[in-house]
């Protein structure tokens, strides 16, 4: 049954009913959409949910930042692995070198931010090049050394047990940069960028198709459904349990799953997770009912708290950076990784989505003003002052219905 969204009443609560809600008019066919208890769809009894790509993407992902503090590898090695060709020997895992995907080209490439933008798109790859190319060398040559202002190094953190963080001239640490400012160019941007858009979603036939349950040749889904399982693979990919991942969400990768997870822990924020996985079943289970007005109010959802928490953690990071630059002792190796953690996440921004148009909360211009800030003066990190960190937590957590006091705990 085709229901026509001029005509549609959506009534929601748990799996798909087709029925009628509370309605004086009788005259035109209703459909309840009800949130399924998990991300489970068949058709055929043959599932229809698939993501492997994703899956395999957060997996290189993990391997090239663990790579990044190898400090026996070399730049062409971690280049490789980043731009990975199909059946080259790049990685430990036979699987991943088998694989035709890579972390490179799917980097700062929505269709809804990129297609027609392919300077910033260049310019956002050649970032991630340059802090491999700096770790290199910068950092490795001087992987003994204790860092000092304007001599890269390893600082450890309080305590002979402590962590060491290897940074650069200025304080950072590329791998972190590199990390979390993937979270966004790769995680967020394909997620709500490319997959939830309706560019995407609404391709071509996709619609026609997905009313007339077309499957993509060969598959037991429509390419609609695919489009949105792939933006669910890459916040769920590498969990445990995929269909039903909260459980251990946080625990499943080090990129957006790790950081929903964190955000989901802070009691201010208790429930976020539960909210995008509950849009994520209900817009899917809509696709099936073909109710695209549904769907797209729950892609609306996931862009909003997804952009939230890469707003959280950044403030978050910041204010942590700052308590420990305001102490009477400062353990820089400690402030240093908040604020390289902080620099990703503020890097992340520009990838984020207004629920109300199609664009970021912060341009990329924007967000390059808050680096400079953070990075300013000849030392970068060594020299910033906790009213600049303050000052900045402010201009991101004000585009936001959050408080830094609540983002900063």
């Amino acid at each position: 049954m085709k229901i026509k969204s001029l005509i549609q009443v959506v009534c929601v609560s748990g799996t798909i009913i087709f029925g009628s809600c509370s309605s004086d008019d009788d005259t035109a066919p209703v459909v309840q959409i009800e949130t399924p208890a998990t991300y489970e769809f068949e058709r055929g009894g043959e599932s229809t949910v698939s993501f492997s790509g994703q899956t395999t993407r957060i997996a290189m992902a993990e391997a090239i930042v663990s790579k990044l503090l190898d400090n026996s590898s070399t730049e062409a090695v971690i280049d490789a692995m980043f731009d990975h060709q199909e059946n080259a020997d790049d990685f430990e895992d036979a699987d991943l070198n088998a694989s035709d995907k890579n972390v490179r080209s799917k980097t700062a490439a929505s269709v809804d931010y990129f297609s027609a933008n392919a300077t910033d798109a260049a310019a956002i790859k050649a970032d991630f090049d340059g802090w491999i190319k700096s770790q290199v060398d910068e950092v490795f040559p001087n992987w003994s050394i204790t860092a000092t202002a304007g001599t890269p190094g390893v600082l450890q953190e309080g305590g002979a047990d402590g962590a060491n963080r290897y940074v650069n001239a200025k304080g950072l640490e590329y791998n972190q940069a590199f990390a979390k400012s993937l979270i966004g160019a790769l995680m967020t941007d394909q997620a709500l960028n490319n997959y939830l858009g309706t560019a995407v979603l609404d391709e071509a036939d996709n619609i026609a198709n997905n009313d007339n349950e077309v499957v993509a040749e060969g598959k037991p889904y429509t390419t609609m459904e695919h489009k949105w399982d792939e933006a669910y693979g890459y916040l769920y990919g590498a969990s445990v349990n995929p269909a039903n991942p909260n459980a251990t969400i946080g625990l499943d990768d080090n990129f957006l799953n790790k950081y929903i997870g964190r955000v989901e822990g802070d009691a201010d924020f208790e429930g976020i997770a539960e909210e995008i996985y509950n849009a994520f079943k209900l817009g899917r289970a809509a696709i099936v009912a073909k109710n695209y007005t549904v769907r797209d109010q729950q892609a609306t959802i996931i862009k909003e708290k997804i952009s939230e928490i890469i707003a959280i953690r950044a403030v978050y990071y910041l204010q942590q950076g700052k308590t420990k630059l305001e102490a009477a002792t400062i353990d820089y190796a400690s402030a240093f990784h908040d604020l390289s953690e902080g620099f990703g996440f503020i890097y992340s921004l520009q990838f984020t989505r207004r629920s109300d148009s199609n664009t970021p909360y912060f341009t990329r211009t924007e967000v390059q003003s808050l680096i400079d800030d953070l990075m300013s003066g000849t030392n970068g990190l060594w020299d910033v002052t906790p009213e600049t960190l303050e000052t900045m937590s402010e201009t991101i957590a004000s585009k936001f219905d959050f408080t830094v006091a609540q983002a900063g705990s």
